[in-house]
């Protein structure tokens, strides 16, 4: 494992997150651009903090153009949320499978994300932390958001499976 960073003051360490993951609600602006489209805008979301990895936004649908996004029948399952279903981007020519996804049903203490979709940066053009650009989290299955106030390492990426 690579050597974890020292956050300093006013940053946070993905190595202090927990296990199980937390849910905390978040009020930073947060968006998503799609084709130079807005996709989704809110200052109204949650984020789950899981040790060794960046944070996940869970957004609101009244703030999510929900008319772009068709849900689809595949999905995953996480030991500490429940069954996740996926969504695909359909606009204007453009499909992203699985851009999406969320919990429909979640397990009780992450309730408060019912219905909230959270995003895969890295199959967006570009997303948006209270106007910071975000960096993906590496690797094809994981949706963390890196901004310059997180520090790691992060698992995801090659040779991190076993962390």
């Amino acid at each position: 494992m690579k050597q974890r960073i020292d956050p300093g003051p006013g940053r946070e360490s993905v190595w202090n997150y927990p296990r199980p993951p937390a849910l905390e609600p978040c009020s930073k602006h947060i968006q998503i651009i799609i084709n130079g489209q807005t996709l989704a805008d809110t200052t109204c979301s949650f984020r789950v903090l899981e040790t060794s990895h960046p944070p996940v936004y869970y957004l609101p649908p009244k703030d999510i153009a929900m008319d772009r996004l068709k849900k689809m029948r595949s999905g995953s399952f996480c030991e500490w949320k429940g069954y996740a279903s996926y969504y695909t981007y359909l606009s204007e020519g453009i499909e992203i499978t699985d851009l999406a996804w969320c919990y429909s049903r979640p397990n009780q203490s992450f309730e408060a994300i019912k219905d909230h979709l959270a995003f895969y940066p890295q199959k967006t053009e570009c997303c948006y932390v209270d106007g910071e650009k975000v960096t993906p989290q590496e690797g094809n299955f994981y949706g963390g958001w890196i901004t310059d106030d997180i520090v790691g390492p992060f698992k995801g990426g090659l040779g991190t499976l076993g962390w």
